[in-house]
């Protein structure tokens, strides 16, 4: 059999890319190293698309012109080393579905709220009535949905492992909300290399494009400073004495494009916090950028509902309230979680460390955590790191170890916070895995 394309991984990427490709009539193979999940495998028979779970058949692979591969396989792998070596184009789900998309993409990427600010500009372009899709790190696969229906805007959550692979991606509207460490094991432990994958995300932009990015994050100041790129660029900060687009001023989020001001009380944001007002401003911008109508920006701004495991206050049990926030894999997200809590907290942390320093969290576990509880099957890493800054830390290798642990712990008025600063890989297949553990747990106290 002779193939043109080749999908590596058969997730959502890669099972939405093999699907695109058979609608478009183009001879596709999808090779799977590990077992196909059922739902998967079932839509891959249901397309007769032609498939292989447990390994890979190396020689038809490499007879393919290109190769999809699904995010989550590092470069390293031997076998993208040879199909590089012989001239294969290797590409991701994205920059296969931007192809074959009329619609204009705005991207969003960063270290932390990405996801927020996804589902805000997202609901924002809805509720302004626009013809809107939703894609990327979240929900469906793009690739998977222009197999029924395109739109006139895609909102897409862009991680630096789906932006490594684009070649001609070029979003209309740019997002880069921050650049702290993170997944540091794929990137051989080089800040820089990560950072460099994050900039991807404006290398194709054109004058008529947008960036929309954090000026008050040094790293991306100093990038914009030195790069003169030919496109509109929008800067927000939280200080109102430096000259960006949008600002916090005197509790007024206030967005200036083209001499015109937009501006909205802070205390009718949905998304409160220093770290929101990040999330705030940049979807603000967008949608002035869009010429998106005021009211509508403010309505979006104030109504929205906010995300699924990120700091999703879940339930109030004997006066304890816990918090899910399972999507903190990083140091940095669980900083923001740590910083916003107003009560004794008991910190769930741990997972699969990604190069990890945890110093910078050394100050606020003092002054706001009562109790850590380690979850996962190897925490002597976070055990060393911590042991000394609290009274009370522990060692637990299950969820419902760590919830009824932290029960015990608690009294009324304390808080249980699930941010492990970590991925979840270990015990779970997911970081919703993961979240939705943590809420049947507490659930079942």
């Amino acid at each position: 059999m002779s193939i043109q394309l080749a999908v590596l991984g058969g997730g959502e990427s890669g099972t939405g890319a093999a699907l695109l490709a058979k609608k478009l009539g183009l001879p596709v193979f999808l090779s799977e190293k590990g077992s196909l999940k059922a739902a998967y495998k079932a839509r891959l028979q249901e397309a007769a698309i032609i498939f292989e779970e447990n390994g890979h058949s190396e020689k038809m692979l490499l007879e393919a012109k290109e190769w999809i591969v699904s995010p989550g396989i590092p470069d390293t792998l031997p076998l993208l080393q040879k199909a590089r070596e012989i001239g294969i184009s290797i590409i991701d789900e994205i920059e296969f579905a931007f192809r074959f998309s009329k619609g204009k993409a705005i991207a969003i990427t960063g270290s932390n709220g990405k996801t927020t600010t996804t589902h805000l500009i997202y609901h924002l372009l809805q509720k302004a009535g626009l013809s809107v899709g939703l894609a990327g790190n979240v929900g469906h696969s793009w690739a998977a949905q222009l197999c029924s229906q395109d739109y006139d805007y895609w909102v897409l959550e862009l991680s630096s492992f789906q932006l490594d692979r684009i070649q001609a991606f070029r979003p209309y509207i740019s997002v880069l909300l921050n650049i702290t460490p993170d997944h540091l094991d794929r990137y051989h432990y080089q800040f820089e290399r990560y950072a460099a994958s994050k900039f991807r995300i404006c290398q194709n932009q054109e004058e008529s494009d947008a960036f929309i990015y954090n000026a008050d994050d040094p790293l991306i100041n100093e990038w914009v400073r030195h790069h003169n790129k030919p496109l509109r660029m929008y800067g927000f900060s939280l200080d109102a004495s430096i000259e960006t687009t949008a600002c916090i001023n005197e509790n007024q989020l206030e967005v200036t494009i083209e001499h015109k001001l937009f501006n909205m009380t802070i205390y009718d944001l949905a998304l409160q916090g220093k770290h929101n007002a990040y999330n705030s401003m940049a979807a603000a911008i967008a949608g002035n950028v869009l010429k998106i109508r005021k009211e509508i920006i403010r309505e979006s701004l104030s109504d929205f509902q906010g995300v699924e495991h990120r700091l999703e206050y879940f339930l109030k049990i004997h006066g304890i309230q816990f918090i899910n926030d399972s999507k903190a894999t990083n140091v940095n997200a669980t900083w923001y979680a740590l910083e916003s809590m107003s009560a004794p907290t008991i910190w769930i942390v741990g997972g699969v460390d990604k190069g990890n320093d945890y110093s910078e969290l050394f100050d606020l576990v003092k002054q706001k955590v009562k109790a850590i509880i380690c979850l996962g099957t190897d925490n002597a890493k976070l055990l060393e790191a911590f042991s000394d800054k609290v009274e009370v830390i522990a060692d637990t290798h299950s969820m419902e170890e760590a919830v009824n642990l932290a029960y015990s712990l608690g009294k009324k008025g304390d808080h249980v916070l699930l941010s492990p600063a970590c991925a979840s890989f270990d015990l779970f297949d997911n970081y919703e895995a993961r979240g939705r553990a943590f809420k049947k747990a507490v659930r079942d106290l």
